[in-house]
Protein backbone atom coordinates (compact mmCIF):
# COMPACT_ATOMS: atom_id res chain seq x y z
CA UNK A 1 0.00 0.00 0.00
CA UNK A 2 1.13 3.73 -1.10
CA UNK A 3 0.61 6.20 1.55
CA UNK A 4 -0.70 9.26 0.76
CA UNK A 5 -0.03 12.56 2.84
CA UNK A 6 -3.50 12.35 4.73
CA UNK A 7 -5.82 9.50 5.15
CA UNK A 8 -9.34 9.33 5.15
CA UNK A 9 -12.45 7.84 6.67
CA UNK A 10 -14.93 6.13 4.10
CA UNK A 11 -18.37 6.27 4.84
CA UNK A 12 -19.61 2.35 5.64
CA UNK A 13 -22.04 2.25 2.86
CA UNK A 14 -19.32 3.15 0.21
CA UNK A 15 -17.12 0.42 1.59
CA UNK A 16 -19.31 -2.15 1.59
CA UNK A 17 -20.87 -1.50 -2.23
CA UNK A 18 -17.06 -0.88 -3.58
CA UNK A 19 -17.17 -4.48 -4.39
CA UNK A 20 -19.48 -3.55 -6.55
CA UNK A 21 -18.05 -0.97 -8.84
CA UNK A 22 -16.60 -1.38 -12.07
CA UNK A 23 -13.30 -2.92 -12.62
CA UNK A 24 -11.07 -1.70 -15.15
CA UNK A 25 -7.18 -2.59 -16.58
CA UNK A 26 -6.44 -5.66 -14.27
CA UNK A 27 -6.85 -4.70 -10.84
CA UNK A 28 -7.44 -6.74 -8.11
CA UNK A 29 -10.67 -9.08 -7.60
CA UNK A 30 -9.37 -10.71 -4.02
CA UNK A 31 -12.42 -10.27 -1.78
CA UNK A 32 -11.47 -9.50 1.98
CA UNK A 33 -13.41 -11.48 4.23
CA UNK A 34 -14.64 -8.90 7.05
CA UNK A 35 -14.33 -9.58 10.93
CA UNK A 36 -17.53 -11.64 12.26
CA UNK A 37 -19.36 -10.19 14.67
CA UNK A 38 -23.00 -10.46 13.20
CA UNK A 39 -23.81 -7.01 13.19
CA UNK A 40 -24.66 -4.48 10.44
CA UNK A 41 -24.38 -1.48 9.38
CA UNK A 42 -28.17 0.25 8.41
CA UNK A 43 -29.44 3.92 8.01
CA UNK A 44 -32.79 5.12 9.03
CA UNK A 45 -33.61 8.93 8.20
CA UNK A 46 -29.69 9.61 7.40
CA UNK A 47 -28.62 7.99 10.84
CA UNK A 48 -26.72 4.63 11.49
CA UNK A 49 -26.98 2.52 13.32
CA UNK A 50 -26.89 -1.71 13.22
CA UNK A 51 -28.60 -4.53 13.07
CA UNK A 52 -28.57 -8.38 13.81
CA UNK A 53 -28.55 -11.52 11.17
CA UNK A 54 -32.39 -11.68 12.29
CA UNK A 55 -32.95 -8.17 11.04
CA UNK A 56 -33.42 -6.37 14.87
CA UNK A 57 -32.43 -3.17 15.67
CA UNK A 58 -29.70 -3.73 18.39
CA UNK A 59 -27.72 -0.60 18.34
CA UNK A 60 -30.03 2.53 17.20
CA UNK A 61 -29.45 4.81 14.68
CA UNK A 62 -28.19 7.80 15.70
CA UNK A 63 -24.33 7.88 14.43
CA UNK A 64 -23.41 10.37 11.32
CA UNK A 65 -21.27 7.86 10.04
CA UNK A 66 -20.54 4.41 11.33
CA UNK A 67 -17.37 2.05 10.50
CA UNK A 68 -17.47 -1.99 10.66
CA UNK A 69 -16.51 -3.41 13.87
CA UNK A 70 -12.26 -4.20 14.00
CA UNK A 71 -11.25 -5.92 17.16
CA UNK A 72 -14.21 -5.19 18.90
CA UNK A 73 -14.74 -1.70 18.18
CA UNK A 74 -16.15 0.51 15.47
CA UNK A 75 -15.41 3.87 14.17
CA UNK A 76 -18.31 6.34 14.79
CA UNK A 77 -18.84 10.25 14.07
CA UNK A 78 -21.69 12.46 15.63
CA UNK A 79 -21.23 15.97 16.10
CA UNK A 80 -18.21 16.28 13.71
CA UNK A 81 -15.99 14.18 15.93
CA UNK A 82 -15.30 10.44 15.73
CA UNK A 83 -15.09 8.16 18.64
CA UNK A 84 -15.57 4.39 19.05
CA UNK A 85 -18.44 2.22 20.07
CA UNK A 86 -18.43 -1.32 21.70
CA UNK A 87 -20.99 -4.06 20.40
CA UNK A 88 -23.58 -2.97 23.08
CA UNK A 89 -23.17 0.70 21.14
CA UNK A 90 -21.95 2.09 24.05
CA UNK A 91 -19.07 4.73 23.80
CA UNK A 92 -15.69 3.33 25.01
CA UNK A 93 -14.24 6.07 23.46
CA UNK A 94 -15.92 9.12 23.47
CA UNK A 95 -16.29 10.86 20.28
CA UNK A 96 -12.94 13.73 20.14
CA UNK A 97 -11.05 13.15 16.74
CA UNK A 98 -10.67 14.81 13.80
CA UNK A 99 -10.08 11.46 11.87
CA UNK A 100 -9.51 7.76 13.25
CA UNK A 101 -9.09 4.53 12.23
CA UNK A 102 -9.94 1.09 12.80
CA UNK A 103 -8.01 -0.28 15.51
CA UNK A 104 -4.97 -2.58 14.14
CA UNK A 105 -3.07 -4.74 16.20
CA UNK A 106 -3.99 -3.10 19.02
CA UNK A 107 -3.85 0.15 18.67
CA UNK A 108 -5.70 2.69 16.16
CA UNK A 109 -4.40 5.58 14.51
CA UNK A 110 -5.87 8.95 15.36
CA UNK A 111 -5.95 12.57 14.27
CA UNK A 112 -6.11 15.43 16.11
CA UNK A 113 -5.14 19.12 15.48
CA UNK A 114 -4.13 18.01 12.12
CA UNK A 115 -1.45 16.05 14.06
CA UNK A 116 -1.10 11.66 13.75
CA UNK A 117 -1.17 9.86 16.97
CA UNK A 118 -2.32 6.03 17.95
CA UNK A 119 -4.24 5.33 20.76
CA UNK A 120 -5.25 1.60 23.12
CA UNK A 121 -8.90 0.54 23.24
CA UNK A 122 -9.45 2.92 26.76
CA UNK A 123 -8.49 5.73 24.43
CA UNK A 124 -5.51 6.40 25.66
CA UNK A 125 -2.39 7.87 23.62
CA UNK A 126 0.29 5.42 23.86
CA UNK A 127 2.05 7.65 20.79
CA UNK A 128 0.77 11.56 21.07
CA UNK A 129 -0.36 13.10 17.98
CA UNK A 130 2.97 14.78 16.95
CA UNK A 131 3.44 12.66 13.41
CA UNK A 132 2.83 14.51 9.60
CA UNK A 133 1.53 11.68 8.09
CA UNK A 134 1.04 7.83 9.36
CA UNK A 135 -0.41 4.19 8.35
CA UNK A 136 -1.63 1.26 10.32
CA UNK A 137 0.24 -0.88 12.68
CA UNK A 138 1.19 -4.18 11.20
CA UNK A 139 2.90 -6.71 13.06
CA UNK A 140 4.35 -4.62 15.32
CA UNK A 141 5.84 -1.69 12.96
CA UNK A 142 3.94 1.25 11.67
CA UNK A 143 4.81 3.95 8.86
CA UNK A 144 5.40 7.66 9.76
CA UNK A 145 6.44 10.39 7.99
CA UNK A 146 8.74 13.24 9.18
CA UNK A 147 10.03 15.98 7.91
CA UNK A 148 9.04 14.62 4.69
CA UNK A 149 11.09 11.17 4.90
CA UNK A 150 9.78 8.03 6.22
CA UNK A 151 10.61 5.66 8.65
CA UNK A 152 8.76 2.87 10.53
CA UNK A 153 8.11 2.74 14.58
CA UNK A 154 7.34 0.24 17.37
CA UNK A 155 4.62 0.59 19.65
CA UNK A 156 6.46 2.89 22.12
CA UNK A 157 6.72 5.65 19.43
CA UNK A 158 10.64 4.44 19.32
CA UNK A 159 12.23 4.57 15.66
CA UNK A 160 13.17 1.59 14.51
CA UNK A 161 13.47 2.62 11.23
CA UNK A 162 14.77 6.05 11.12
CA UNK A 163 12.63 8.85 8.22
CA UNK A 164 15.00 8.75 5.40
CA UNK A 165 12.60 7.26 2.62
CA UNK A 166 10.52 9.26 -0.12
CA UNK A 167 8.01 6.23 -0.26
CA UNK A 168 7.15 3.11 1.94
CA UNK A 169 4.92 0.15 1.93
CA UNK A 170 4.30 -2.48 4.57
CA UNK A 171 6.57 -5.53 5.18
CA UNK A 172 5.33 -8.81 3.37
CA UNK A 173 7.08 -11.62 3.84
CA UNK A 174 9.67 -10.09 5.83
CA UNK A 175 10.79 -7.44 3.22
CA UNK A 176 9.46 -3.38 2.59
CA UNK A 177 9.29 -1.74 -0.30
CA UNK A 178 11.12 1.36 -0.93
CA UNK A 179 12.13 4.39 -2.72
CA UNK A 180 14.79 6.71 -2.53
CA UNK A 181 16.17 9.21 -5.13
CA UNK A 182 13.41 7.58 -7.89
CA UNK A 183 14.35 4.12 -7.61
CA UNK A 184 13.23 0.89 -5.73
CA UNK A 185 14.41 -1.28 -2.96
CA UNK A 186 13.52 -4.25 -0.49
CA UNK A 187 14.59 -3.39 3.39
CA UNK A 188 14.46 -5.90 6.33
CA UNK A 189 12.29 -5.11 9.44
CA UNK A 190 16.36 -3.82 10.73
CA UNK A 191 16.36 -1.03 7.78
CA UNK A 192 19.19 -2.67 6.77
CA UNK A 193 19.06 -3.38 2.38
CA UNK A 194 18.24 -6.65 1.02
CA UNK A 195 18.10 -5.58 -2.31
CA UNK A 196 19.29 -2.11 -3.11
CA UNK A 197 17.47 1.07 -4.90
CA UNK A 198 17.71 0.01 -7.78
CA UNK A 199 14.10 0.05 -9.89
CA UNK A 200 12.23 2.05 -11.85
CA UNK A 201 9.26 1.38 -9.53
CA UNK A 202 8.23 -1.70 -6.95
CA UNK A 203 6.00 -3.74 -5.50
CA UNK A 204 5.45 -5.76 -1.99
CA UNK A 205 6.45 -9.35 -1.97
CA UNK A 206 3.97 -11.81 -2.56
CA UNK A 207 4.14 -15.93 -3.25
CA UNK A 208 7.96 -15.44 -3.45
CA UNK A 209 8.37 -13.01 -6.03
CA UNK A 210 8.38 -9.16 -6.37
CA UNK A 211 7.09 -7.81 -9.27
CA UNK A 212 9.50 -4.80 -10.40
CA UNK A 213 9.86 -2.32 -13.61
CA UNK A 214 12.76 -1.41 -15.76
CA UNK A 215 12.55 0.71 -18.50
CA UNK A 216 8.73 0.27 -18.62
CA UNK A 217 8.97 -3.32 -18.81
CA UNK A 218 7.71 -5.70 -15.56
CA UNK A 219 9.12 -8.49 -14.70
CA UNK A 220 9.86 -10.40 -11.27
CA UNK A 221 12.17 -10.84 -9.03
CA UNK A 222 13.56 -13.21 -5.74
CA UNK A 223 14.64 -12.46 -2.54
CA UNK A 224 18.09 -12.30 -3.57
CA UNK A 225 17.37 -8.69 -6.15
CA UNK A 226 17.75 -11.46 -9.16
CA UNK A 227 15.35 -11.82 -12.05
CA UNK A 228 13.42 -14.89 -12.17
CA UNK A 229 11.54 -13.49 -15.24
CA UNK A 230 12.79 -10.78 -17.05
CA UNK A 231 11.16 -7.48 -17.49
CA UNK A 232 8.91 -8.11 -20.94
CA UNK A 233 5.57 -7.48 -19.66
CA UNK A 234 3.47 -3.97 -20.46
CA UNK A 235 1.75 -5.09 -17.06
CA UNK A 236 2.17 -7.49 -14.48
CA UNK A 237 0.29 -8.30 -11.07
CA UNK A 238 1.44 -10.50 -7.78
CA UNK A 239 1.64 -13.77 -8.07
CA UNK A 240 -1.35 -15.76 -6.27
CA UNK A 241 -1.30 -19.43 -5.88
CA UNK A 242 1.41 -19.82 -8.17
CA UNK A 243 -0.13 -17.62 -11.15
CA UNK A 244 0.36 -14.23 -12.00
CA UNK A 245 -1.94 -12.10 -14.54
CA UNK A 246 0.41 -10.31 -16.88
CA UNK A 247 -0.62 -7.59 -19.87
CA UNK A 248 0.92 -7.74 -23.34
CA UNK A 249 -0.04 -5.43 -25.83
CA UNK A 250 -2.92 -4.95 -24.57
CA UNK A 251 -4.40 -8.52 -23.74
CA UNK A 252 -4.18 -10.51 -20.66
CA UNK A 253 -2.92 -13.54 -20.09
CA UNK A 254 -1.46 -15.94 -17.19
CA UNK A 255 2.04 -17.35 -16.16
CA UNK A 256 3.77 -19.67 -13.48
CA UNK A 257 6.80 -19.28 -12.09
CA UNK A 258 8.54 -19.98 -14.71
CA UNK A 259 7.73 -17.10 -16.90
CA UNK A 260 5.68 -19.25 -19.03
CA UNK A 261 2.28 -18.58 -20.14
CA UNK A 262 -0.09 -21.28 -18.67
CA UNK A 263 -3.21 -19.24 -20.38
CA UNK A 264 -2.37 -17.27 -23.40
CA UNK A 265 -2.97 -13.87 -23.89
CA UNK A 266 -6.15 -13.07 -25.19
CA UNK A 267 -8.42 -11.59 -22.40
CA UNK A 268 -9.30 -7.54 -22.61
CA UNK A 269 -9.46 -7.84 -18.88
CA UNK A 270 -8.45 -10.67 -16.60
CA UNK A 271 -8.62 -10.78 -12.68
CA UNK A 272 -6.89 -13.25 -9.85
CA UNK A 273 -8.25 -16.60 -9.03
CA UNK A 274 -11.31 -16.54 -6.69
CA UNK A 275 -12.44 -20.27 -5.02
CA UNK A 276 -10.26 -21.82 -8.12
CA UNK A 277 -12.35 -19.21 -10.67
CA UNK A 278 -10.94 -15.87 -11.98
CA UNK A 279 -13.37 -13.72 -14.23
CA UNK A 280 -12.22 -12.27 -17.62
CA UNK A 281 -13.73 -9.96 -19.81
CA UNK A 282 -13.92 -10.57 -23.62
CA UNK A 283 -15.52 -8.38 -25.96
CA UNK A 284 -16.99 -6.22 -22.77
CA UNK A 285 -18.68 -9.29 -21.19
CA UNK A 286 -17.61 -11.28 -18.35
CA UNK A 287 -16.99 -14.90 -17.93
CA UNK A 288 -14.95 -17.32 -15.61
CA UNK A 289 -12.36 -19.75 -16.58
CA UNK A 290 -10.50 -22.46 -14.70
CA UNK A 291 -6.68 -22.63 -14.02
CA UNK A 292 -6.21 -24.17 -17.85
CA UNK A 293 -8.18 -21.48 -19.05
CA UNK A 294 -11.00 -23.24 -19.95
CA UNK A 295 -14.26 -21.36 -19.79
CA UNK A 296 -16.70 -22.97 -17.50
CA UNK A 297 -19.23 -20.07 -17.03
CA UNK A 298 -19.43 -18.32 -20.66
CA UNK A 299 -18.82 -14.73 -21.02
CA UNK A 300 -22.11 -13.13 -20.99
CA UNK A 301 -22.20 -10.85 -17.69
CA UNK A 302 -21.78 -6.56 -18.17
CA UNK A 303 -20.02 -7.10 -14.57
CA UNK A 304 -19.18 -9.56 -12.47
CA UNK A 305 -17.60 -9.78 -9.14
CA UNK A 306 -15.04 -12.86 -7.63
CA UNK A 307 -16.36 -15.62 -6.23
CA UNK A 308 -16.69 -15.30 -2.41
CA UNK A 309 -18.20 -18.26 -0.09
CA UNK A 310 -19.19 -19.96 -3.40
CA UNK A 311 -21.30 -16.93 -4.75
CA UNK A 312 -20.38 -14.42 -7.26
CA UNK A 313 -22.00 -10.78 -8.06
CA UNK A 314 -23.01 -10.48 -11.60
CA UNK A 315 -24.69 -7.89 -13.55
CA UNK A 316 -27.13 -8.07 -16.90
CA UNK A 317 -29.29 -5.42 -18.05
CA UNK A 318 -28.13 -2.90 -15.19
CA UNK A 319 -29.22 -5.46 -12.11
CA UNK A 320 -27.19 -7.33 -10.13
CA UNK A 321 -27.82 -11.21 -8.73
CA UNK A 322 -25.89 -13.79 -7.43
CA UNK A 323 -24.37 -16.90 -9.12
CA UNK A 324 -23.23 -20.22 -8.32
CA UNK A 325 -20.08 -21.88 -9.96
CA UNK A 326 -22.22 -23.78 -12.12
CA UNK A 327 -23.73 -19.83 -13.44
CA UNK A 328 -27.13 -20.39 -12.26
CA UNK A 329 -28.50 -17.80 -10.75
CA UNK A 330 -29.15 -18.20 -6.54
CA UNK A 331 -30.54 -15.23 -6.47
CA UNK A 332 -31.96 -13.61 -9.91
CA UNK A 333 -30.59 -10.22 -10.73
CA UNK A 334 -33.00 -7.39 -8.87
CA UNK A 335 -30.54 -5.15 -7.51
CA UNK A 336 -29.19 -1.73 -8.30
CA UNK A 337 -26.19 -2.34 -6.65
CA UNK A 338 -25.28 -5.55 -4.18
CA UNK A 339 -22.69 -6.23 -2.25
CA UNK A 340 -20.42 -10.06 -1.13
CA UNK A 341 -21.69 -12.09 1.87
CA UNK A 342 -20.30 -11.79 5.01
CA UNK A 343 -21.21 -13.22 8.38
CA UNK A 344 -24.28 -14.73 6.24
CA UNK A 345 -25.80 -11.73 4.68
CA UNK A 346 -25.71 -9.40 1.58
CA UNK A 347 -25.90 -5.81 1.74
CA UNK A 348 -28.21 -4.65 -1.68
CA UNK A 349 -29.30 -1.47 -2.71
CA UNK A 350 -32.83 -0.85 -4.78
CA UNK A 351 -34.45 2.70 -5.98
CA UNK A 352 -31.60 4.23 -3.61
CA UNK A 353 -32.42 2.27 -0.70
CA UNK A 354 -30.40 -0.08 1.52
CA UNK A 355 -30.99 -3.32 2.96
CA UNK A 356 -29.96 -6.85 4.08
CA UNK A 357 -30.74 -10.06 2.10
CA UNK A 358 -29.60 -13.79 3.31
CA UNK A 359 -28.34 -16.33 1.27
CA UNK A 360 -32.10 -17.40 -0.42
CA UNK A 361 -32.17 -13.88 -1.50
CA UNK A 362 -35.12 -12.98 1.54
CA UNK A 363 -34.58 -9.87 2.98
CA UNK A 364 -34.02 -9.45 6.40
CA UNK A 365 -34.31 -5.47 6.28
CA UNK A 366 -36.05 -3.93 3.79
CA UNK A 367 -34.92 -1.35 1.35
CA UNK A 368 -36.89 2.02 2.69
CA UNK A 369 -36.98 0.46 6.85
Amino acid sequence: MKYASSLFICIALLLFFDSCSKKEGGGSSKNEKKESVGLFAVTVGGKHGFINREGKLVINPQFDIAEDFSEGLAVVRTGGKYGYIDKEGKYIINPQFNIARNFSDGLALVVIGGKYGYIDKEGKFIINPQIESAGDFTAGLAAVRTGGKWGFIDKEGKFIINPQFDEVRNFSDGLGVVSTGGKYGFIDKEGKYIINPQFDYGENFSDGFARVTTDRKWGYINKEGKYVINPQFDVAENFDDGLARVNTGGKWGYINKEGKYVINPQFDVAENFDDGLARVNTGGKWGYINNEGKYVINPQFDDANGFFDGLAIVATNGKYGYINKEGKYVINPQFDRASAFSDGLAMVSVGGQMGYIDKEGKYVWNPGN
